[in-house]
Protein backbone atom coordinates (compact mmCIF):
# COMPACT_ATOMS: atom_id res chain seq x y z
CA UNK A 1 0.00 0.00 0.00
CA UNK A 2 1.52 3.29 -1.14
CA UNK A 3 0.76 6.98 -1.08
CA UNK A 4 -0.14 8.44 -4.48
CA UNK A 5 1.95 11.60 -4.85
CA UNK A 6 3.21 13.96 -7.57
CA UNK A 7 6.44 12.90 -9.27
CA UNK A 8 9.68 14.95 -9.31
CA UNK A 9 8.56 17.00 -12.34
CA UNK A 10 5.06 17.59 -10.92
CA UNK A 11 3.62 16.39 -14.24
CA UNK A 12 2.46 12.93 -13.16
CA UNK A 13 1.49 10.76 -10.21
CA UNK A 14 3.63 8.00 -8.73
CA UNK A 15 3.69 5.62 -5.80
CA UNK A 16 5.71 6.61 -2.73
CA UNK A 17 6.16 5.49 0.85
CA UNK A 18 8.12 6.25 3.98
CA UNK A 19 8.64 9.50 5.84
CA UNK A 20 9.02 11.44 2.59
CA UNK A 21 5.32 10.74 1.96
CA UNK A 22 3.97 10.68 5.53
CA UNK A 23 5.53 14.01 6.54
CA UNK A 24 3.81 16.17 3.89
CA UNK A 25 0.56 14.28 4.51
CA UNK A 26 0.67 15.27 8.19
CA UNK A 27 1.68 18.82 7.31
CA UNK A 28 -1.29 19.17 4.98
CA UNK A 29 -3.66 17.54 7.46
CA UNK A 30 -2.47 19.78 10.29
CA UNK A 31 -2.97 22.87 8.15
CA UNK A 32 -6.59 21.81 7.74
CA UNK A 33 -6.88 21.28 11.50
CA UNK A 34 -5.51 24.78 12.06
CA UNK A 35 -8.09 26.22 9.66
CA UNK A 36 -10.84 24.49 11.64
CA UNK A 37 -9.34 25.65 14.95
CA UNK A 38 -9.31 29.23 13.67
CA UNK A 39 -12.92 28.86 12.48
CA UNK A 40 -13.95 27.74 15.97
CA UNK A 41 -12.04 30.51 17.77
CA UNK A 42 -9.23 28.26 19.00
CA UNK A 43 -5.48 29.01 18.93
CA UNK A 44 -3.22 27.24 16.44
CA UNK A 45 -2.20 23.75 17.40
CA UNK A 46 1.52 24.37 17.83
CA UNK A 47 3.07 21.44 19.70
CA UNK A 48 0.18 18.99 19.37
CA UNK A 49 1.71 15.66 20.42
CA UNK A 50 -0.05 15.60 23.80
CA UNK A 51 -3.40 16.22 22.10
CA UNK A 52 -2.81 13.30 19.73
CA UNK A 53 -2.24 10.91 22.62
CA UNK A 54 -5.33 12.20 24.44
CA UNK A 55 -7.34 11.71 21.23
CA UNK A 56 -6.07 8.13 20.92
CA UNK A 57 -7.12 7.42 24.51
CA UNK A 58 -10.62 8.94 24.40
CA UNK A 59 -11.49 8.57 20.70
CA UNK A 60 -9.52 5.61 19.28
CA UNK A 61 -11.60 5.83 16.09
CA UNK A 62 -9.37 8.81 15.26
CA UNK A 63 -6.66 6.34 14.23
CA UNK A 64 -6.61 3.18 12.16
CA UNK A 65 -4.52 0.67 14.09
CA UNK A 66 -1.74 -0.91 11.99
CA UNK A 67 -1.04 -4.39 13.35
CA UNK A 68 1.13 -6.00 10.62
CA UNK A 69 4.66 -5.24 9.50
CA UNK A 70 8.04 -4.38 10.98
CA UNK A 71 10.97 -1.99 10.71
CA UNK A 72 13.74 -4.56 10.94
CA UNK A 73 15.51 -2.86 8.04
CA UNK A 74 18.85 -1.90 9.58
CA UNK A 75 22.06 -3.30 8.05
CA UNK A 76 25.85 -3.09 7.99
CA UNK A 77 27.90 -2.72 4.84
CA UNK A 78 29.50 -5.81 3.37
CA UNK A 79 28.02 -9.25 2.90
CA UNK A 80 26.08 -11.44 0.53
CA UNK A 81 23.08 -9.18 -0.07
CA UNK A 82 22.85 -6.17 -2.38
CA UNK A 83 20.82 -3.00 -1.82
CA UNK A 84 21.02 0.03 -4.14
CA UNK A 85 24.25 -1.38 -5.55
CA UNK A 86 25.91 -1.88 -2.13
CA UNK A 87 26.82 -5.15 -0.48
CA UNK A 88 25.05 -5.35 2.91
CA UNK A 89 24.25 -7.70 5.79
CA UNK A 90 20.86 -7.21 7.50
CA UNK A 91 21.11 -6.99 11.29
CA UNK A 92 17.54 -8.10 12.08
CA UNK A 93 17.27 -5.30 14.65
CA UNK A 94 13.98 -3.44 14.87
CA UNK A 95 10.39 -3.78 16.07
CA UNK A 96 7.17 -5.45 15.00
CA UNK A 97 3.74 -3.88 14.68
CA UNK A 98 0.91 -5.16 16.86
CA UNK A 99 -2.41 -4.12 18.39
CA UNK A 100 -2.34 -0.65 19.91
CA UNK A 101 0.65 1.66 20.12
CA UNK A 102 3.91 0.17 18.83
CA UNK A 103 7.35 1.40 17.85
CA UNK A 104 6.76 0.74 14.15
CA UNK A 105 3.54 2.61 13.44
CA UNK A 106 2.95 4.60 16.65
CA UNK A 107 -0.74 5.38 17.07
CA UNK A 108 -1.54 4.31 13.50
CA UNK A 109 -2.78 6.20 10.47
CA UNK A 110 -5.17 9.14 10.99
CA UNK A 111 -8.86 9.23 10.24
CA UNK A 112 -8.81 12.94 9.49
CA UNK A 113 -12.47 13.76 10.15
CA UNK A 114 -12.70 11.86 13.44
CA UNK A 115 -9.32 13.15 14.61
CA UNK A 116 -10.37 16.72 13.80
CA UNK A 117 -13.52 16.30 15.87
CA UNK A 118 -11.58 14.86 18.79
CA UNK A 119 -8.86 17.54 18.73
CA UNK A 120 -11.34 20.42 18.72
CA UNK A 121 -13.39 18.82 21.51
CA UNK A 122 -10.21 18.39 23.58
CA UNK A 123 -9.11 21.97 22.94
CA UNK A 124 -12.45 23.50 23.95
CA UNK A 125 -12.54 21.31 27.04
CA UNK A 126 -9.06 22.33 28.18
CA UNK A 127 -9.60 26.04 27.50
CA UNK A 128 -13.15 26.51 28.77
CA UNK A 129 -13.97 23.59 31.06
CA UNK A 130 -10.75 22.73 32.87
CA UNK A 131 -12.42 23.10 36.27
CA UNK A 132 -15.08 20.44 35.57
CA UNK A 133 -14.65 17.43 37.89
CA UNK A 134 -12.87 14.43 36.39
CA UNK A 135 -14.28 10.92 36.66
CA UNK A 136 -11.45 9.92 38.99
CA UNK A 137 -8.55 11.79 40.61
CA UNK A 138 -5.15 10.52 41.69
CA UNK A 139 -4.79 10.22 45.47
CA UNK A 140 -1.05 10.93 45.18
CA UNK A 141 -0.10 7.42 46.30
CA UNK A 142 -0.83 5.36 43.21
CA UNK A 143 -4.55 5.05 43.93
CA UNK A 144 -7.68 6.82 42.75
CA UNK A 145 -10.68 8.62 44.20
CA UNK A 146 -14.02 9.61 42.72
CA UNK A 147 -13.95 13.11 41.25
CA UNK A 148 -17.64 13.81 41.98
CA UNK A 149 -20.90 12.51 43.38
CA UNK A 150 -21.86 10.41 40.38
CA UNK A 151 -23.33 7.25 38.95
CA UNK A 152 -20.67 5.12 37.24
CA UNK A 153 -20.71 2.23 34.78
CA UNK A 154 -18.27 -0.67 35.32
CA UNK A 155 -17.73 -2.48 32.00
CA UNK A 156 -15.63 -5.64 31.64
CA UNK A 157 -13.59 -6.63 28.60
CA UNK A 158 -11.77 -9.98 28.75
CA UNK A 159 -11.20 -13.04 26.58
CA UNK A 160 -12.29 -15.35 29.42
CA UNK A 161 -14.79 -15.40 32.27
CA UNK A 162 -13.68 -13.25 35.21
CA UNK A 163 -14.71 -12.15 38.68
CA UNK A 164 -14.65 -8.38 39.11
CA UNK A 165 -14.17 -6.67 42.45
CA UNK A 166 -14.89 -2.98 43.04
CA UNK A 167 -13.82 -1.19 46.22
CA UNK A 168 -15.61 2.08 46.95
CA UNK A 169 -14.22 3.56 50.15
CA UNK A 170 -15.34 1.27 52.98
CA UNK A 171 -17.79 -0.50 50.69
CA UNK A 172 -17.20 -3.17 48.08
CA UNK A 173 -19.14 -5.22 45.58
CA UNK A 174 -18.34 -7.82 42.97
CA UNK A 175 -19.88 -9.26 39.85
CA UNK A 176 -19.22 -12.10 37.45
CA UNK A 177 -18.41 -11.38 33.81
CA UNK A 178 -18.68 -13.78 30.94
CA UNK A 179 -15.98 -13.58 28.29
CA UNK A 180 -16.35 -10.89 25.66
CA UNK A 181 -17.20 -12.37 22.27
CA UNK A 182 -14.37 -12.55 19.76
CA UNK A 183 -15.92 -9.75 17.68
CA UNK A 184 -17.54 -7.68 20.43
CA UNK A 185 -17.63 -4.04 19.37
CA UNK A 186 -14.65 -1.92 20.37
CA UNK A 187 -14.60 1.83 20.86
CA UNK A 188 -12.85 2.17 17.49
CA UNK A 189 -15.56 0.16 15.72
CA UNK A 190 -18.36 2.10 17.41
CA UNK A 191 -16.83 5.52 16.70
CA UNK A 192 -15.92 4.78 13.10
CA UNK A 193 -19.39 3.36 12.45
CA UNK A 194 -20.72 6.89 13.10
CA UNK A 195 -19.68 8.03 9.63
CA UNK A 196 -22.25 8.29 6.87
CA UNK A 197 -20.14 6.22 4.46
CA UNK A 198 -19.42 3.36 6.89
CA UNK A 199 -20.61 0.10 5.32
CA UNK A 200 -23.93 -0.98 6.89
CA UNK A 201 -23.09 -4.57 5.94
CA UNK A 202 -20.30 -4.50 8.53
CA UNK A 203 -22.77 -3.36 11.20
CA UNK A 204 -25.03 -6.31 10.41
CA UNK A 205 -22.12 -8.73 10.04
CA UNK A 206 -20.80 -7.96 13.54
CA UNK A 207 -24.19 -7.88 15.25
CA UNK A 208 -24.99 -10.06 18.31
CA UNK A 209 -21.39 -10.14 19.57
CA UNK A 210 -21.78 -9.98 23.34
CA UNK A 211 -19.81 -7.73 25.64
CA UNK A 212 -18.57 -8.73 29.10
CA UNK A 213 -20.16 -7.98 32.46
CA UNK A 214 -21.73 -4.62 33.33
CA UNK A 215 -22.55 -3.07 36.69
CA UNK A 216 -23.52 0.42 37.83
CA UNK A 217 -23.09 2.10 41.21
CA UNK A 218 -23.34 5.42 42.97
CA UNK A 219 -20.01 6.92 44.14
CA UNK A 220 -19.33 9.93 46.35
CA UNK A 221 -16.78 12.71 45.87
CA UNK A 222 -13.37 11.76 47.25
CA UNK A 223 -14.34 8.15 47.85
CA UNK A 224 -11.46 5.74 47.16
CA UNK A 225 -12.00 3.64 44.05
CA UNK A 226 -10.12 0.47 43.09
CA UNK A 227 -10.86 -2.42 40.71
CA UNK A 228 -9.62 -6.00 40.70
CA UNK A 229 -9.92 -8.73 38.05
CA UNK A 230 -9.81 -12.30 39.37
CA UNK A 231 -8.47 -10.89 42.68
CA UNK A 232 -5.53 -9.23 40.88
CA UNK A 233 -5.12 -5.47 41.20
CA UNK A 234 -5.40 -3.25 38.13
CA UNK A 235 -3.75 -0.05 36.94
CA UNK A 236 -5.45 2.90 35.26
CA UNK A 237 -2.42 3.85 33.20
CA UNK A 238 -4.16 6.36 30.92
CA UNK A 239 -6.63 7.78 33.42
CA UNK A 240 -5.03 11.23 33.49
CA UNK A 241 -5.64 11.44 29.73
CA UNK A 242 -9.20 10.09 29.61
CA UNK A 243 -10.70 10.94 33.00
CA UNK A 244 -11.51 14.59 32.11
CA UNK A 245 -13.56 13.22 29.20
CA UNK A 246 -15.77 10.73 31.00
CA UNK A 247 -13.98 7.39 31.40
CA UNK A 248 -10.95 5.53 32.77
CA UNK A 249 -9.77 2.01 31.94
CA UNK A 250 -8.42 -0.21 34.74
CA UNK A 251 -6.12 -2.83 33.21
CA UNK A 252 -4.50 -6.12 34.20
CA UNK A 253 -3.12 -9.10 32.35
CA UNK A 254 -6.58 -10.68 32.52
CA UNK A 255 -8.52 -7.85 30.87
CA UNK A 256 -9.89 -4.39 31.51
CA UNK A 257 -12.72 -2.67 33.34
CA UNK A 258 -13.89 0.67 31.99
CA UNK A 259 -15.25 3.06 34.60
CA UNK A 260 -17.43 5.63 32.84
CA UNK A 261 -20.25 8.11 33.24
CA UNK A 262 -23.64 7.44 31.64
CA UNK A 263 -24.20 11.17 31.00
CA UNK A 264 -22.51 13.73 28.77
CA UNK A 265 -21.22 17.11 29.91
CA UNK A 266 -22.02 19.73 27.27
CA UNK A 267 -18.55 21.21 26.75
CA UNK A 268 -19.60 23.59 23.99
CA UNK A 269 -17.33 25.65 21.75
CA UNK A 270 -15.90 28.57 23.72
CA UNK A 271 -18.44 27.72 26.49
CA UNK A 272 -21.27 29.37 24.54
CA UNK A 273 -24.90 28.84 25.52
CA UNK A 274 -27.87 28.12 23.24
CA UNK A 275 -25.89 25.85 20.93
CA UNK A 276 -26.81 22.98 18.62
CA UNK A 277 -25.28 19.63 19.54
CA UNK A 278 -24.80 17.09 16.76
CA UNK A 279 -26.39 13.68 17.35
CA UNK A 280 -25.09 10.71 15.35
CA UNK A 281 -26.82 7.32 15.33
CA UNK A 282 -25.91 3.93 13.92
CA UNK A 283 -28.49 1.19 14.47
CA UNK A 284 -27.37 -2.39 15.00
CA UNK A 285 -30.72 -3.67 16.28
CA UNK A 286 -33.68 -4.87 14.23
CA UNK A 287 -36.52 -3.43 16.33
CA UNK A 288 -38.20 -0.03 15.95
CA UNK A 289 -36.24 2.23 18.32
CA UNK A 290 -36.31 5.87 19.41
CA UNK A 291 -34.22 8.08 21.69
CA UNK A 292 -35.00 10.97 24.01
CA UNK A 293 -32.35 13.32 25.40
CA UNK A 294 -32.98 15.33 28.56
CA UNK A 295 -31.19 17.59 31.03
CA UNK A 296 -30.43 16.36 34.55
CA UNK A 297 -29.30 18.29 37.62
CA UNK A 298 -26.27 16.21 38.58
CA UNK A 299 -24.08 13.29 37.52
CA UNK A 300 -26.41 10.88 39.29
CA UNK A 301 -29.33 11.79 37.03
CA UNK A 302 -31.62 13.55 39.51
CA UNK A 303 -34.25 16.04 38.33
CA UNK A 304 -35.69 18.46 40.89
CA UNK A 305 -34.81 16.04 43.68
CA UNK A 306 -36.27 13.00 41.92
CA UNK A 307 -33.90 10.09 41.35
CA UNK A 308 -34.07 7.70 38.38
CA UNK A 309 -36.73 5.14 39.16
CA UNK A 310 -38.68 7.39 41.56
CA UNK A 311 -42.38 7.96 41.05
CA UNK A 312 -42.80 10.99 38.82
CA UNK A 313 -39.31 10.75 37.33
CA UNK A 314 -40.56 9.83 33.86
CA UNK A 315 -42.81 12.90 33.78
CA UNK A 316 -39.80 14.99 34.82
CA UNK A 317 -37.82 13.49 31.92
CA UNK A 318 -40.43 14.61 29.42
CA UNK A 319 -40.49 18.10 30.91
CA UNK A 320 -36.72 18.34 30.55
CA UNK A 321 -36.47 16.77 27.07
CA UNK A 322 -34.45 18.63 24.46
CA UNK A 323 -36.07 19.43 21.15
CA UNK A 324 -34.53 17.94 18.04
CA UNK A 325 -33.64 20.19 15.11
CA UNK A 326 -35.84 17.90 13.02
CA UNK A 327 -38.81 18.55 15.33
CA UNK A 328 -40.24 16.84 18.40
CA UNK A 329 -38.47 15.61 21.54
CA UNK A 330 -37.38 12.20 20.28
CA UNK A 331 -35.62 10.74 17.26
CA UNK A 332 -36.44 7.46 15.58
CA UNK A 333 -33.70 5.02 14.74
CA UNK A 334 -32.52 4.81 11.11
CA UNK A 335 -33.27 1.07 10.77
CA UNK A 336 -31.08 -2.03 10.86
CA UNK A 337 -27.57 -1.05 9.81
CA UNK A 338 -28.64 2.52 9.02
CA UNK A 339 -27.08 5.88 9.89
CA UNK A 340 -28.75 9.13 10.95
CA UNK A 341 -27.51 12.57 11.97
CA UNK A 342 -29.54 15.34 13.55
CA UNK A 343 -29.17 17.91 16.32
CA UNK A 344 -30.28 18.94 19.81
CA UNK A 345 -31.45 22.53 20.06
CA UNK A 346 -30.75 25.08 22.81
CA UNK A 347 -27.93 23.28 24.61
CA UNK A 348 -26.14 25.44 27.19
CA UNK A 349 -22.53 25.17 28.32
CA UNK A 350 -22.17 22.69 31.14
CA UNK A 351 -25.57 21.04 30.65
CA UNK A 352 -25.64 17.43 31.88
CA UNK A 353 -27.29 15.46 29.11
CA UNK A 354 -28.82 12.04 29.75
CA UNK A 355 -30.87 9.84 27.42
CA UNK A 356 -33.34 7.00 27.34
CA UNK A 357 -34.10 4.41 24.68
CA UNK A 358 -37.59 3.23 23.78
CA UNK A 359 -38.13 -0.08 22.01
CA UNK A 360 -41.36 0.72 20.17
CA UNK A 361 -41.66 -2.83 18.87
CA UNK A 362 -42.04 -4.25 22.39
CA UNK A 363 -43.18 -1.15 24.27
CA UNK A 364 -40.26 -0.94 26.72
CA UNK A 365 -38.28 2.14 27.74
CA UNK A 366 -34.76 1.85 29.17
CA UNK A 367 -32.85 4.42 31.20
CA UNK A 368 -29.15 5.17 31.16
CA UNK A 369 -29.36 4.63 34.94
CA UNK A 370 -29.72 0.94 35.77
CA UNK A 371 -31.69 1.53 38.96
CA UNK A 372 -34.60 2.78 36.83
CA UNK A 373 -34.69 -0.41 34.73
CA UNK A 374 -36.07 -3.93 35.20
CA UNK A 375 -34.37 -6.38 37.57
CA UNK A 376 -33.12 -9.91 36.88
CA UNK A 377 -32.29 -12.13 39.86
CA UNK A 378 -32.71 -9.11 42.10
CA UNK A 379 -30.20 -6.93 40.22
CA UNK A 380 -31.10 -3.97 37.99
CA UNK A 381 -30.24 -4.43 34.32
CA UNK A 382 -27.88 -1.98 32.66
CA UNK A 383 -28.71 -1.14 29.05
CA UNK A 384 -25.91 1.35 28.28
CA UNK A 385 -22.21 0.83 27.36
CA UNK A 386 -19.61 3.59 27.02
CA UNK A 387 -17.50 3.61 23.83
CA UNK A 388 -15.38 6.71 24.43
CA UNK A 389 -15.81 10.43 23.89
CA UNK A 390 -19.57 11.03 24.43
CA UNK A 391 -20.30 7.78 22.57
CA UNK A 392 -22.50 4.96 23.89
CA UNK A 393 -24.15 1.75 22.77
CA UNK A 394 -27.60 0.51 23.83
CA UNK A 395 -28.96 -2.97 24.46
CA UNK A 396 -32.61 -2.85 23.37
CA UNK A 397 -34.02 -6.10 24.81
CA UNK A 398 -35.81 -6.53 28.14
CA UNK A 399 -33.71 -8.53 30.59
CA UNK A 400 -30.43 -7.87 28.79
CA UNK A 401 -30.95 -9.64 25.50
CA UNK A 402 -27.79 -10.71 23.68
CA UNK A 403 -25.72 -8.14 25.62
CA UNK A 404 -24.06 -6.77 22.47
CA UNK A 405 -24.69 -3.08 23.26
CA UNK A 406 -24.73 -2.11 19.59
CA UNK A 407 -28.49 -2.01 18.99
CA UNK A 408 -28.14 1.77 18.86
CA UNK A 409 -24.77 3.51 18.82
CA UNK A 410 -25.16 7.16 19.86
CA UNK A 411 -22.73 10.07 19.86
CA UNK A 412 -23.18 13.62 21.14
CA UNK A 413 -20.86 16.21 19.58
CA UNK A 414 -20.98 19.64 21.22
CA UNK A 415 -18.39 21.51 19.11
CA UNK A 416 -18.55 20.46 15.44
CA UNK A 417 -21.54 22.65 14.58
CA UNK A 418 -19.65 25.81 15.62
CA UNK A 419 -18.07 28.18 13.10
CA UNK A 420 -18.92 27.07 9.58
CA UNK A 421 -19.76 23.57 10.83
CA UNK A 422 -17.11 21.94 8.64
CA UNK A 423 -16.74 18.98 11.00
CA UNK A 424 -20.47 18.45 11.43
Amino acid sequence: MFYRVPGPTMTGIQNDDGTSAATPLWAALTSQFNAIFHDQGLPHLGYMNDLLYIAAAIAPGSFNDVTLGNNTSSFVYGGAFTSDGHAITPTGFGYYAGPGYDLVTGLGTPNGVLLGRALTAIAHSQISFDSRPDVIDSDGHGGWTSGADQSLLFQTMSDHATQIGVDLGPDAFGFFSKASASFAWTSRMAEQSLQADFDPALVVMFDKQSQGGLAQSQVSTGEALAVSIDAASTQAIQATLSSPFGSADFLSGDGAVRVARPVAVAETADAHDDQTAIVRLRQGGQDNLSLTFYRVDDLSGTINGLHPGDAGYQAAVQARAYHMTTGGTSINGPGYGGYEQTGLSHVNAGDLVAMQLTNNTHGNTYSAFAQANETVNGAPVGHLWNYGLNTWGWEDTYGGGDHDFNDMIVQLDFTSASGHGWLA
